[in-house]
């Protein structure tokens, strides 16, 4: 089954915004779950250049088990590593698991 294979231990965050004390919107990522079992497989390496600096983003798959409301919008955090969430593929059959297809390297905002 699945269970062997989900090894690690990651935390699903999400984008969060809340008001300072001057009424201005401050965003910062909040934990929806920790200790989430998981297996991480990097799949590709790429580099590239972007704004006049060398990036490099790696491809990788998450597989969790399945569970509602996971969005492209969070994203994993496992040791000190971040993996912003790209797509979330639903398994076809019995919703059993998700794979998460996730980038490390690059960063969006």
């Amino acid at each position: 089954m699945l269970s062997p294979k989900l090894r690690h231990r990651v935390t699903l965050s999400g984008l969060t915004a809340t008001r300072d004390q001057w009424g201005g919107v401050v965003e910062s990522w909040q934990p929806v779950v920790s200790n989430l079992p998981a297996e991480i497989v990097p799949l590709s390496g790429r580099e590239f250049v972007a704004a006049q600096a060398t990036q490099a983003g790696v491809t990788t798959r998450i597989t969790i088990r399945y569970r509602g409301g996971v969005a492209p919008a969070m994203r994993i955090e496992h040791g000190g590593d971040i993996y912003n969430i790209k797509a979330v593929l639903p398994d076809p059959t019995l919703r059993r698991h998700l794979a998460l297809m996730c980038e490390m390297g690059v960063r969006d905002d």
